[in-house]
């Protein structure tokens, strides 16, 4: 079972937003009864029913509000100016859902017509709005004076080693104010650790080929990328290398323009520093994709279950061995997971090592060609999404043999660990089982698009085409 882990400062951010949320739903309601209904200020107000009921449910239903919206992120990175209009956002939306699945109804009881519902909702929004932005105005200055006064920092690693990365450290440690740097140490370019001037400022760690150890063994929270012109070559491979520890990645701006991949630019630190967000899905979408991904399944293997029925006899009958077929694949951020199939070769298939199956593969067995021609032998990862390893649509997982082997012409397949696999993919949907590493790179480029444009109604066409394609019989 997975830990819910918050990001930094994140429980405070909830606690004042729970608080604020049971002061503002008070104001409300105290409101509501002086102005709306026309009776006379009583504290006896809190021994209303709907009162009761209102301090139990409406926090919840706005921690819910906050977390669709992605509020809950670390607050030592967080920008208030931003944070103003991300809580008047989510203000008007929480206040919207409230009002219509719970105060509408409740009012038509005391209202004297439209104008209550209009000064209902108003005052709900308004009063809410104020106070939570007063509370995270109010978490958000004491984070950023935690910052400043050097109390909170984060460890951080440069790449880098010559000129451009001794003016960002220059530039950073002389501030009069800290902006949150804690440095570990460095990394040079190449092997060669001679010959680099940062050294007199901090340790050198490691060079590039180390990146993944050095993150690891020195629990780095960011990173700097601050490498010379002469040295671009290496952003592309460094950037793979960084995908799948998921850290915020700061640049000097004059690289902006050699950087490839989604890029964000969420703060600029003065005139020093760019961020390049690790995330490619607003909280929202991802929630949202999460919750048509499970819908999606519990609905395919409660209605599909004769079909499993029928699949299980025929694999059971085609050959001795097992019905299920479980292989270790690389999925989210790298983690391995094991994917479930409907086994459709013969056992000990691979007894000679890992082999790419094709269109005459003689390990598949008679059933096993049509279920894999019609994607049958797909069925049972429908389990694998409600246990979180895959999502409907996303990069086919690969084994951490081919990942190797593409990696060598192609480390931009790192990129794909960003995000859950999928049980179809744009690159699926094109070339269908690849039969050789050269297929899988082919197919790679999809996959690539598919994460660069990643959305809700991507998957949707995603998935149109995968039905069309299984019911032509071209799963391959």
């Amino acid at each position: 079972m997975k830990v819910l882990k918050l990001p930094k400062g994140a429980w405070i951010y909830i606690v004042v937003d729970y608080l604020v949320a049971i002061l503002s739903w008070y104001c409300f309601f105290t409101f509501r009864k002086v102005y709306i209904e026309g009776l006379n200020f009583s504290v006896d107000f809190i021994y209303d029913e709907n009162f009761f009921y209102g301090i139990l449910i409406v926090p919840i239903i706005w921690l819910m509000v906050y977390l669709i919206f992605d509020s809950y992120r670390n607050i030592y990175r967080m920008s208030r100016m931003n944070e103003i209009f991300r809580t008047l956002v989510t203000a008007i939306i929480g206040s919207v859902l409230l009002f219509f699945a719970i105060i509408l109804d409740d009012l038509t009881y005391y209202s004297a017509g439209y104008k209550s519902y209009y000064t209902a909702f108003f005052s709900l929004f308004l009063i809410h709005f104020v106070l939570t932005l007063f509370g995270r105005m109010v978490v958000l200055t004491r984070s950023s004076r935690q910052i400043k006064s050097g109390k909170v920092s984060f460890k951080t690693l440069i790449i880098g080693s010559n000129t451009k990365a001794i003016e960002v450290y220059n530039d950073i440690v002389n501030r009069k104010k800290a902006i949150g740097f804690n440095f570990v140490g460095f990394i040079t370019a190449q092997k060669d650790k001679a010959n680099n001037g940062l050294s007199e400022y901090m340790p050198c760690l490691g060079n590039l080929s180390e990146l993944s150890n050095i993150l690891e063994k020195h629990n780095i929270e960011e990173v700097i990328l601050a490498l010379e012109t002469s040295e671009h070559p290496y952003v592309q491979s460094t950037l793979n290398t960084l995908a799948s520890h998921n850290l915020p990645i700061r640049v000097i701006p004059d690289m902006y323009d050699i950087l490839l991949g989604k890029v964000k630019m969420t703060h600029v630190y003065g005139a020093v520093l760019i961020e390049i967000s690790p995330q490619f899905m607003p909280m929202w979408v991802r929630i949202a994709k999460r919750t048509m991904d499970l819908m999606a399944s519990i609905f395919v293997l409660i209605l599909f279950s004769p079909l499993y029925l029928y699949v299980i006899l025929r694999v059971k009958m085609s050959s001795a061995g097992p019905i299920f077929y479980k292989q270790e694949r690389i999925g989210l951020n790298g983690q391995p997971f094991k994917i479930i199939k409907f086994r459709s070769m013969y056992t000990d298939a691979e007894k000679k090592g890992p082999q790419l199956s094709s269109d005459t593969d003689d390990r598949c067995t008679p059933w096993g060609k049509t279920m894999r021609k019609y994607r049958l032998d797909e069925l049972p990862q429908f389990w694998n999404v409600i246990r979180g390893d895959m999502a409907l649509v996303g990069p086919r997982p690969e084994r951490q043999f081919y990942i190797d082997q593409i990696t060598k012409r192609a480390p931009h397949v790192s990129q794909l660990h960003k995000v859950r696999p999928g049980i179809t993919s744009w690159g699926q949907v094109k070339y269908g089982y690849a039969s050789n590493v050269d297929e899988m790179i082919a197919r790679l480029k999809y996959d690539i698009l598919y994460i660069e444009n990643l959305s809700l109604s991507l998957d949707i066409k995603i998935l149109f085409y995968t039905v069309i394609v299984i019911i032509q019989g071209r799963g391959k």
